[in-house]
């Protein structure tokens, strides 16, 4: 006989026990582990023609009937995972195994069963926990009933915060994973708005049974400067985890040392600050303060660049100096971290680095030589063109051109007569040879 077997025979004698010292049936509670095997047990008198019906909130779930070799229908939820033992049957034992029971399988069940001698119901509270380490069992004394309850968790390891820029807004995401109950979720700003923040959270659980928060939530318009505050904390009193995240933009010029602030929120005491840089690639190690013991630790070849004064980070300064910055090697997103225990606050800068000031001066000109010597050539253009046109005017307003023979008659006459003169009654008068005049 196997190990289910027998485990569901003891589970009979137990609830046939009960039912023998009692007219009505109580309720039983079963506690399983996510992913492993659970049995809910179901006694009833002996008699003969058994059918069994079980029950999650009056859906039927996993049905037996005597006969036709035992027949055995799960639904659909169960496929698979649902089975009775028939040899016990006709010992008076329902008692249902299901595989691999997950957190959606809580709940209460119901037998039901039907003989030859009537019939008979009877009630089981299925609760599932998840499956962690013994160190992570956690009791807690409750004053009120002077009683030490004792169950299992997984704590908060960590929480991330991101922003995500989508199609036409930004949304601000913090997630914590691997836990045990759900935690709770809630934001808020630095400093506060008078505007309602309204996330969206959701709790997903995996076959282990452990959730993993997952908390969204718009970013205000028109407040650029925001701190966005996410705050994890748990039912069974443990820390509270916080993680707050501040995004900005600067520019700065080629060989001009340029200041990158960043603040850290009043709340963190002698924080551990750490800075880092990315421009697509890996982000690289700048360097790592830590207020207690003041080290400090840089990382080749950010300490010929950069410069923190380590007084002002323990009061919440850690604005970085990057000195003589190159465009090409310093352009992109800084990261400062300041840390303490369950609490994080990040600010992201992005940095644009403008090219020297000799080749922006350069570029300046060309483009300015570059409209000038278009205006010119607008100009020559007009010019020509107005050359044209007045000279085709011209062409149109100058007089006919003589008829030849009249201009060999004209011709003609000053062969002749030398020189006309015309008299004052219109009359022309010939000159003799020798240039005199004389009147008719």
């Amino acid at each position: 006989m196997s190990a289910s077997c027998i485990w569901a025979c003891f589970l009979f004698a137990i609830s046939a026990a009960a039912a023998a010292t009692q007219d009505k049936t109580p309720d039983v509670t079963v506690t399983c582990l996510v992913s492993e095997e659970c049995l809910l047990p179901c006694s009833f008198p002996l008699a003969t023609k058994e059918s069994v019906r079980w029950f999650r909130q009056d859906v039927v779930v996993f049905s037996f009937r005597r006969g036709d070799n035992g027949s055995q229908t799960a639904s659909q939820v169960f496929a698979g995972r649902a089975a009775m033992f028939p040899q016990l049957i006709s010992g008076g034992n329902a008692t249902l195994m299901l595989k691999e029971v997950g957190l959606m399988d809580r709940g209460t069940y119901r037998c039901y069963v039907r003989t030859s001698k009537g019939e008979h119901n009877a009630k089981v509270v299925l609760k599932v926990e998840g499956r962690f380490d013994a160190n992570m069992l956690r009791c807690q004394n409750f004053e009120d009933h002077q009683e030490l309850a004792c169950f299992r968790v997984a704590p908060i390891q960590g929480l991330s915060l991101e922003l995500y820029r989508l199609s036409g807004y930004e949304e601000m995401k913090c997630i914590v994973r691997n836990v045990f109950p759900p935690p709770r979720v809630t934001w808020a700003t630095e400093p506060p708005t008078f505007e309602d923040l309204r996330p969206i959270t959701r709790m997903l659980a995996d076959k282990r049974g452990l959730y993993t928060a997952d908390s969204r939530l718009r970013t205000l318009s028109g407040q650029p400067d925001l701190i966005y505050v996410c705050k994890v904390s748990t039912s069974y009193g443990g820390p509270t985890w916080t993680s707050s995240l501040r995004e900005r933009e600067i520019r700065g010029s080629e060989g001009r040392d340029l200041t990158i602030p960043c603040f850290a929120p009043p709340y963190l005491n002698n924080p551990t600050l750490h800075w880092s840089f990315t421009n697509g690639e890996d982000p690289a190690h700048i360097l790592t303060y830590d207020s207690r013991s003041g080290d400090s630790v840089s990382t080749p070849p950010w300490d010929d660049h950069v410069e923190l004064d380590g007084f002002r980070v323990p009061f919440g300064d850690g604005s970085l100096r990057l000195m003589d910055p190159d465009h090409a090697v310093h352009t992109g997103t800084y990261s400062c971290v300041f840390s303490v225990p369950y609490n994080t606050h990040t600010e992201r800068t992005d940095v644009s680095i403008e090219g020297p000031t000799v080749n922006r001066s350069t570029s300046e000109a060309a483009s300015y030589w570059w409209i000038v010597a278009l205006a010119v050539a607008v100009l020559i253009l007009g010019l020509v063109a107005m050359f044209a046109y007045l000279k085709l005017k011209g062409s149109a307003a100058k007089p006919p051109r003589r008829d030849p023979e009249e201009v060999t008659e004209l011709n003609s006459v000053k062969d002749v007569g030398g020189e006309s003169q015309m008299s004052e009654d219109g009359r022309f008068l010939a000159g003799g040879t020798n240039g005199q005049s004389g009147l008719s």
